[in-house]
């Protein structure tokens, strides 16, 4: 077995993933904040998501596509989104389904990626769907920032677009999972009769 070495580059869209990753604590503190804080979080919230949007321009146009950021990169997004909605729901602002479905469905994505990496030497990337689903869900996100308490209820109707396209992705990204699976050489030893 193979074992892929992931080196790690110091390149700009790499620093700016590390910047997400360390703005991602400030975040869910001020969301836990609250009042007076709910625009900060919000304008965080939003340098977040556009710092994602940057790092992946620059890393093509530039041609600095590294094998580490193509793992850290949507590491760093799964966190940014299971993060906001457990802090979202916390707070009251997000009924508990969706931090579950989401955190369900990123660590059963995390192992998948994982066993294709160290099996097969394969990083399983980011594609269409996956994008979708996360922009759906910023947009999501974000408008909970504005949500009035009265209207918190919403939020059950807000993510179900979302979720649905997050759904779709999983199940693509899962007959990829096994269509690479099948592909593997087996490496158990061969017993001599």
């Amino acid at each position: 077995m193979n074992q892929m070495k992931l080196r790690v580059v110091l390149t700009i869209p790499n620093l700016l993933t590390l910047i997400r990753l360390l703005a991602i604590p400030v975040l869910a503190r001020l969301i836990y904040v609250g009042q007076p804080y709910d625009l900060v979080a919000f304008l965080l919230f939003l340098g977040i998501w556009l710092t994602d949007m940057l790092d992946g321009y620059i890393a093509r146009k530039y041609n600095q596509i590294t094998e580490f950021g193509k793992l850290f990169d949507p590491f760093v997004d799964k966190l940014f989104q299971l993060t906001t909605a457990v802090m979202m729901c916390v707070v009251g602002k997000l009924p508990l389904w969706v931090p579950l479905v989401i955190g369900v469905k990123e660590l059963a994505m995390i192992l998948g990626s994982l066993f294709l990496l160290r099996e097969k030497d394969k990083v399983v990337y980011a594609r269409w769907y996956g994008k979708a689903a996360t922009v759906l869900f910023v947009a999501a996100f974000a408008s909970l920032f504005f949500l009035p308490e009265n209207a918190v209820w919403l939020s059950h109707y807000i993510f179900v677009p979302p979720m649905a396209m997050s759904l779709f992705a999983y199940v693509c990204y899962g007959i990829n999972f096994f269509r690479l699976r099948r592909q593997m050489p087996d490496s158990r030893p061969e017993t001599k009769t």
